[in-house]
């Protein structure tokens, strides 16, 4: 299971490290082409949205592959938890129901690696 949690957490960290670059680079307008949602959105909050995607990303693999602050890799699931929660709440409220689906597997994926990085396949056990 050890190495399924590494999987996940390396996918996800690929998916959000890339989105969240995406945010980071590109100025709204642009982004507004293919996210529609970023309309509801003022561009500094586009671009704290990307950061925290960045900084999740690099938290789920970075603190246990150098071995500094392996808690750290629970605690950045956790936080992109909250933000694929966010999103689908923000998809909700625009009717964009395929993209919740798509928050939902994501959400799943991040609470795999929570759970067990929190618990029998912890870094710190």
């Amino acid at each position: 299971m050890n190495v399924v949690l590494w999987i996940i957490a390396g996918l996800l960290a690929l998916a959000f490290l890339g989105a969240g670059l995406t945010k980071l680079t590109q100025p709204k307008e642009k982004l507004a082409a293919s996210m529609a949602w970023v309309e509801d959105f003022s561009p500094g909050m586009v671009k704290l949205i990307g950061a925290l995607e960045v900084l999740a990303a690099i938290g789920l693999v970075l603190p246990a592959a150098l071995d500094v602050l392996p808690v750290l890799v629970p605690l950045a699931a956790v936080g992109l938890i909250a933000l694929m929660i966010g999103a689908a709440i923000t998809h909700a409220r625009r009717s964009e129901t395929p993209m919740i689906a798509v928050n939902v597997v994501l959400l799943l994926l991040a609470a795999v690696v929570a759970w067990g990085r929190f618990g029998p396949w912890s870094f710190t056990a």
